[in-house]
């Protein structure tokens, strides 16, 4: 085999290997291997740099060589969720949700509210051009070379599958627990100052000026919203399992409801069964489903009338 059709199989092969292991949890090659493919391949493009892809896996331990970080306006902003503290609020919710709509039935998606750090991702021709954080909804802090260490977000999408030319996708960058836990060890041992908490230490890691850094910390990433002019769906829950395919990491613990106690079912599971999930959260997320009917019910200034955040009990005192 040619050294050019070489890179583009390793490539290809790494690529899918990296979705296995950090998004499917389910590695199909071992570390050693993975490791001897990834050398071969850092040996052949330093043999062919004319070949030099921005998004190849070779890229993802970063550099060095970041000075700052670029505002970029957001295509469509990126606004705060109004929060909801009981089952009244979310009643309130769900009522103004029918006037809205004036009756027409609906759907709602209920998700985890993770509680980390936002990002929108753009994607052109099935690969990642920009990762912006939220900012102030309006202008975000261009992370794109950071972004790209974190190993369950798809630098290239499948090949297999049909997606939309251009779109963007949101999400929640995350430290785990574990890390977390390891890194303040660390910390504490070297009398360092710890970490408040997971997601301090990921934002504070994703706006660290070297990519190397955040490659180490072992970042998660969990999608949760898709955008663009030509969606496959719909329906947002729809879109979300679409976006699966394509090589998203999304939450497996998302459900369709219809009924305000089908709603109050999924917050109480998992109000308890979030304390055994790998990342931190603190809430449930709760959005029309309909595409449709959520550009209808519109936006007040400062969140949309389709979704609200409602906050577990434990995570409403103020520290």
């Amino acid at each position: 085999m040619i050294e050019t059709e070489r890179i583009k199989q390793l490539r290809q092969l790494l690529h899918e290997y990296n979705h296995n292991y950090y998004v499917l949890n389910m590695p199909t090659v071992t570390d050693r291997e993975f490791d001897d493919l990834m050398h071969e391949l850092q040996q052949l493009e330093e043999k062919h740099p004319e070949l030099y892809d921005s998004n190849s896996p070779t890229q993802r331990v970063g550099s060095d060589l970041t000075q700052g970080f670029a505002q970029v306006e957001h295509k469509y902003p990126m606004l705060s969720l109004a929060n909801t503290y009981n089952e009244q609020d979310v009643q309130d919710w769900y009522e103004s949700v029918k006037r809205g709509l004036e009756g027409e039935e609906f759907e709602v998606c209920c998700e985890m509210k993770y509680d980390g750090l936002s990002i929108s991702l753009t994607y052109e021709n099935g690969r990642l051009v920009r990762g912006v954080t939220r900012g102030d909804g309006v202008y975000g802090d261009d992370v794109t070379t950071n972004v790209k260490t974190i190993r369950c977000i798809p630098l290239v999408l499948n090949e297999n599958v049909a997606y939309p030319e251009a779109f963007e996708i949101r999400g929640e960058i995350l430290m785990p627990w574990s890390v977390f836990d390891d890194l303040n060890a660390k910390r504490e041992a070297a009398e360092e100052p710890l970490f408040a908490n997971p997601r301090n230490a990921a934002s504070g890691t994703l706006k660290s000026q070297d990519p190397r850094l955040v490659a180490d910390r072992h970042l998660d990433c969990y999608l949760y919203y898709l955008l663009g002019e030509t969606l496959p769906s719909d329906g947002h829950y729809e879109n979300l399992a679409e976006a699966a395919k394509w090589g998203f990491k999304i939450s497996q613990g998302m459900r369709k409801v219809k009924t305000l106690q089908e709603i109050y079912d999924f917050i109480n599971y998992w109000d308890a069964e979030r304390k055994n999930l790998p990342v931190a959260t603190d809430g449930i997320v709760l959005k029309v489903n309909s595409i449709r009917q959520q550009q209808h019910l519109g936006y007040t200034a400062k969140s949309p009338r389709w979704a609200i955040a409602y906050k577990f009990k434990a995570e409403q005192a103020v520290t």
